[in-house]
């Protein structure tokens, strides 16, 4: 880290154990973002007016190039937060899951949403409860009147847009849901 660890107590004296576990929790952060320029951990007791239920709150500022990230335990969220300890321990799972995220952002592993295909209704029978799907790439689908969500098989009609999800088949692809699109959804 190019700026050195800041770690303060709120309504709270200086706990050594508990700035030696800050301190293992940041180099174990540290291996995982070589880049960080800052960590600031703040440990806050609660107010002593309390007897029991009293809950630690523990926030953790990283700055890394170009961004920052914020993880936050509050007293609410959980009753095992009587101890420091865990406290400590939950608000720097959450930072390491924050860290991850955006390394995997930076080496563009996320996987981008893809849009569902689409196409248009070609064939329907009836009487089997089938139909087909003629896709805007000139393929031909088959779907089940059971894959037909948010509409009656019988109330589609030849033309219909649609999306769909497709799967293998035993005789080719076949649509394992089929959606009709309404004049309010956009296709991609």
């Amino acid at each position: 880290m190019q700026v050195p660890l800041d770690v303060r107590f709120h309504n709270m004296s200086a706990s050594p154990a508990l700035e030696a576990s800050v301190r293992e929790h940041v180099a174990k952060l540290e291996r995982l973002a070589p880049d960080m320029i800052s960590c600031r951990v703040t440990i806050e007791a609660p107010h002593r007016h309390h007897a029991q239920g009293n809950l630690y709150a523990v926030h953790v500022d990283l700055r890394l190039p170009g961004s920052e990230a914020v993880a936050n335990r509050d007293p609410s969220a959980h009753h095992s937060h009587e101890d420091a300890h865990v406290a400590l321990r939950d608000a720097f799972d959450a930072a390491r899951r924050q860290l991850q995220d955006r390394i995997r952002v930076r080496r563009g592993d996320v996987k981008p949403h893809a849009i569902p295909s689409h196409g248009k209704i070609a064939e329907l029978n009836a009487e089997r409860r089938f139909g087909r799907i003629a896709t805007s790439d000139g393929r031909d689908i088959y779907f089940h009147g059971n894959s037909v969500l948010d509409t009656k098989f019988e109330q589609l009609e030849i033309g219909d847009e649609v999306r769909f999800s497709e799967e293998a088949g035993d005789q080719g692809p076949q649509a394992s849901t089929v959606h009709v699109i309404g004049k309010h959804h956009i296709v991609g």
